[in-house]
């Protein structure tokens, strides 16, 4: 699974919330799940890090 926010790969662990209209979001750690509440993905470095080492 791919986390949300960050696009980090991780297996057996993390959160998953259903929203109403039934879609499904995997976030691997707390701090991303805090993170996409408030902040925009784009705009953070440590994502962009995540997203270089993976292309």
């Amino acid at each position: 699974m791919k986390c949300n926010f960050c696009l980090k790969e991780f297996k057996n662990k993390g959160h998953m919330i259903i929203k109403n209209d039934n879609s499904i979001l995997y976030y691997c750690s707390s701090k991303c799940m805090k993170n996409a509440k408030i902040r925009n993905q784009r705009k953070t470095k440590w994502i962009k890090q995540n997203i270089k080492q993976n292309i």
